[in-house]
C-alpha cells in the first residue's frame, strides 16, 4: 500500500448548485507498481474536508489500466481510498501517472 503524492485539490459547489452542497476536484500522482493476476493494491489520498457518506463521482487515470479494475470511495474523514484489482489474466505494471478524482456531498 502506498499513499498518493503530489496532491492538489479544489473545493467548491459552483457546478452543481442544488444537488451537491460541496464538491472536490483532486489531482494526484500515483505509482501502483506491478500487480500479478488476481492481486490488488489499496492506495489512499488525503482530501481535506471529505467525510463518510460523500460520493466519489469519478476517477480517471493518465495511463491505460490494461484490465485493472478501479474502485474509489471515501473511507474515513479526509481520506479517499483507491482499490485497484488486476483481473486481466496477466501481470500488469502501471506506470506512475496522474489520477483525477471528483468527490461530492449531497445536499
Amino acid at each position: 500500500m502506498a499513499a498518493a503524492t503530489a496532491i492538489t485539490s479544489r473545493r467548491g459547489n459552483d457546478q452543481f448548485r442544488g444537488l451537491f452542497s460541496d464538491t472536490w476536484s483532486v489531482v494526484c500522482t500515483l505509482d501502483v507498481g506491478s500487480l500479478v493476476d488476481g492481486a490488488g493494491s489499496t492506495d489512499t489520498i488525503a482530501v481535506p474536508g471529505v467525510a463518510l457518506g460523500d460520493i466519489v463521482l469519478g476517477v480517471s487515470f493518465g495511463v491505460d489500466l490494461a484490465g485493472v479494475n478501479v474502485t474509489a470511495y471515501v473511507s474515513a474523514a479526509n481520506v479517499v481510498t483507491l482499490r485497484l484489482q488486476n483481473e486481466s489474466t496477466a501481470t500488469v505494471d502501471l506506470a506512475s501517472t496522474t489520477v483525477d478524482v471528483v468527490i461530492a456531498r449531497m445536499v
